[in-house]
């Protein structure tokens, strides 16, 4: 590590506290892990990894103190505690020594890049495994296989640092993980998931899911995925069932780059949706990179072909839902988070089967959106990506034609998410009043036929409305 990185490191303003703090507590504590190697990326310093020779309790209560932020454990199982400094944007992660001091601490980490320490009260940099030179290298190696063996979760977190941090791993790293990929299931379904959600949220996901399939750690984690591989697809596909999703995903990166390309003046209000908080640490947008991963997850169970030779996957999309919801189950996801991917799978073929019907009318459009709510912004932008990922036969002309759709639609899906859809201006109770009509079945299926009618722009007032809801009972009677 560079004498500048040093300095920069040991002058911030965070590492100065907890340093004046543990001098006070006298323990000796050298910073490691991730800290070191992002200094010498010169990535931003918001998480600060301490090795301690001692408890790490009293301290972190003590720099709680210092900070005024709460102090919590992290690992009962490795002593590790945390503190937030949330004034300052900074965690500080403070761990007992791993073995009989720093050297051996170092030595039962997985990879060189984090196994470097720097003794906190000044001091040279301890690098026994070549960790500097990997960092300028953008290589991931490991200090010892051993480590796969200790916490197979590491074998899912080197294809997640490829992802985070765009290094490639190097041969005997990607070997050794291949060798011990299923211990990967031998975590925690939660520990497992954090590590896939980092993952796939990340900038160079695609790169680190390829990492994670060669090795067969996705085919433990996520297996309704590889289950893909070689399910081939109609004439109208390219490319088989995984290799298309990859690319599904592919397409949806750029769209979330520049949604201004299909989605014009509307570019803003699609990004404002996808930044918005949706579950387990996700937004809308980072969840939608998910459901480009499973939205076909249903094709394997439903092939077909039919006498003329054509390949169908009838039914994938309810298929699909089923086991995105199961695969949450395994994973211990929220429900809010499957129930909006299942969504996803369910609803993607639904703008397609709408291409050979333009123009829309109003209550088209409607239809739509009452049947894709309340995914209808992010099923509208998912669609897109599954399109320009299809390009088997007549491609150019059916893409053109689904992205002016997309676009029209995309607007009312907007308003529909903003402002709700249409409402009577007259309560259930006061129609039933008016039309002589009990509550139960019959008054549910009115008011959605009235709904209907005031979006298409039939009736807007409460006379007219009461004139249409009289009109329609009459049209329906025998």
């Amino acid at each position: 590590m560079s004498e500048e990185a040093i300095e920069r490191l040991g002058g911030a303003e965070s590492v100065a506290t907890a340093r004046d703090v543990l001098a006070r507590e006298s323990v000796e504590a050298w910073l490691v892990g991730g800290t070191l190697r992002d200094a010498l990326l010169g990535r931003p310093l918001h998480d600060l990894d301490f090795a301690l020779d001692g408890d790490a309790e009293g301290p972190a209560r003590a720099l709680a103190d210092a900070v005024r932020g709460p102090a919590f454990t992290l690992s009962e199982s490795f002593g590790a505690w945390r503190v937030l400094d949330r004034r300052h944007g900074v965690t500080f992660d403070l761990t007992p020594l791993q073995g009989e001091g720093i050297e051996a601490d170092l030595a039962q980490r997985e990879l060189t890049m984090n196994a470097m320490a720097l003794p906190l009260a000044g001091g040279e940099l301890l690098d026994p495994f070549g960790g500097r030179t990997a960092v300028e290298a953008k290589e991931l190696r490991l200090v010892d296989e051993e480590a796969l063996r200790r916490d197979g979760l590491r074998t899912l977190r080197l294809a997640r640092f490829v992802a985070e941090l765009g290094f490639t791993a190097d041969s005997a790293a990607e070997e050794a993980v291949a060798r011990h990929a299923a211990r990967v299931t031998e975590a925690a379904p939660e520990r497992v998931w954090s590590e896939l959600r980092q993952l796939v949220t990340a900038e160079g996901v695609l790169e680190g899911l390829a990492l994670a399939e060669r090795t067969g750690v996705l085919a433990k984690v996520l297996p309704e995925l590889t289950d893909l591989h070689s399910i081939e697809q109609s004439h109208y596909h390219h490319l088989d069932v995984y290799d298309h999703t990859v690319e599904v995903l592919a397409r949806l990166l750029e769209l979330e780059r520049d949604p201004e390309k299909v989605f014009g003046k509307d570019a803003g209000r699609v990004e404002e949706v996808l930044a918005e908080p949706l579950s387990d640490e996700l937004t809308r947008g980072q969840a939608l990179r998910f459901a480009a991963l499973l939205h076909d997850v249903g094709k394997p169970a439903t092939r077909g072909v039919r006498d003329d030779g054509r390949v169908t996957f009838i039914g994938h999309d309810a298929k699909g839902e089923e086991m995105i919801r199961s695969a949450g189950r395994r994973l211990r996801t929220s429900e809010r988070l499957a129930a909006f991917l299942g969504a996803l799978a369910r609803h993607h073929l639904v703008l397609g089967f709408l291409v050979h019907s333009r123009p829309l009318s109003p209550r088209d459009v409607y239809r739509y959106l009452r049947r894709v709510d309340p995914v209808e912004v992010e099923v509208t932008l998912l669609t897109c990506a599954d399109r320009l990922a299809t390009r088997g036969r007549n491609a150019e002309p059916a893409i053109a034609a689904h992205l002016d759709l997309a676009r029209e639609l995309m607007g009312a899906a907007l308003d529909w998410r903003a402002e709700g859809p249409p409402r009577s201006p007259l309560r259930g109770d006061e129609l039933a009043r008016e039309v002589g009509i009990q509550p139960g079945p019959e008054l549910g299926a009115l008011l959605s036929e009235l709904e209907e009618a005031i979006y298409a722009g039939d009736a807007s007032t409460r006379e007219e409305t009461v004139e249409l809801a009289r009109r329609l009972r009459q049209n329906a009677a025998p």
